[in-house]
């Protein structure tokens, strides 16, 4: 790769993993799953095709639409608030109740529910859209025909390396949460962000 399209690349890096490792929904469940060791691989693979789907649909011109269409926007936003108050509840519950907690991590279910959870709190979360439809694709046009793919590229690599990161180095966190108490913290810690995260959506910030 020369000079030239390395710098889009490293552009689109740099400018994707600023916004994706800001601490969202999204990180929290990785976070939580790379604790729990469990069902790991789906879950992060869940997240990096997402992004990619994402920021090569702004690349590719998606974004100008979303900015016409506020109204859409408006529905995932309601959607999306919904979804994380349901999920702040579950959290609630999961720390007011430590008598269903064992060491390692309660099991959190099927396979199917984390891939729908992942899905839900990705594609149900409008901030998804301004950053890696709109704002990455806008970033993107920037480099031109060419570069803007390039740019793109570099952005899909660093949401593959942040995921990755965050879900398989969580594991170095387990001495810490083989105790019970360590997931009531987590659970109620991330019961109280879902519903910040919530009125936040709900009040259009």
């Amino acid at each position: 790769m020369n000079t030239l399209s390395l710098a889009p690349a490293l552009a689109g890096f740099g400018s994707g993993l600023a916004l994706i490792v800001a601490i969202g929904a999204q990180n929290a469940f990785v976070l939580r799953q790379g604790l729990r060791r469990e069902h790991l691989p789906a879950v992060i693979a869940v997240c990096i095709l997402s992004d990619a789907v994402l920021i090569l649909a702004g690349t590719a011109g998606i974004g100008r639409l979303t900015q016409t269409a506020p109204l859409a926007l408006d529905i995932i936003r309601w959607a999306g608030a919904a979804f994380l108050l349901a999920y702040a509840f579950l959290s609630l519950r999961r720390a007011l109740n430590p008598s269903a907690l064992q060491a390692g991590g309660q099991p959190g279910g099927t396979l199917a529910a984390a891939v729908l959870t992942c899905l839900s709190l990705t594609w149900l979360n409008p901030h998804v859209y301004l950053d890696t439809v709109v704002l990455l694709g806008s970033l993107a046009a920037t480099h031109g025909p060419d570069g803007r793919w390039v740019f793109a590229a570099g952005a899909v690599a660093a949401s593959t390396m942040w995921f990755t990161a965050l879900g398989f180095g969580a594991r170095l966190l387990g001495p810490v949460f083989a105790r019970p108490r360590a997931w009531q913290f987590l659970d109620a810690g991330i019961a109280v962000f879902m519903v910040l995260l919530a009125v936040s959506l709900v009040a259009g910030s």
